[in-house]
């Protein structure tokens, strides 16, 4: 397998990732935002994997001056090129479901 697809693979096979990714997509920007959309994820998961994405430099955390503080998460240039592999997952599993019959 070429470097470059495993080292994607690596990150996207994380529990809740590419829940997270289609949320970042779909507008969610903050923390609670994240937890409505994505659901049941623990609170501990989600920083860890909002830490990874930002890592990775997919996700930018953006500290914005307000009273009280609050913290946004915007998709960086390289996290908005996801979005072409999420609408692909996206169509695919459309493609497969089956039929239903009414």
């Amino acid at each position: 397998m070429p470097e470059e697809v495993r080292l994607a693979a690596d990150l996207l096979e994380r529990r809740w990732l590419l829940q997270i990714l289609y949320a970042a997509h779909a507008g969610a920007v903050r923390f609670n935002e994240f937890r409505q959309s994505v659901g049941p994820v623990p609170p501990r998961t989600l920083a860890a994997r909002l830490v990874e994405l930002e890592r990775a430099g997919i996700l930018e955390r953006v500290v914005v001056d307000s009273r009280p503080p609050r913290v946004e998460y915007r998709l960086t240039d390289e996290g908005r090129r996801l979005k072409v592999v999420v609408d692909a997952l996206r169509s695919w599993a459309r493609a497969r479901r089956p039929v239903e019959t009414v």
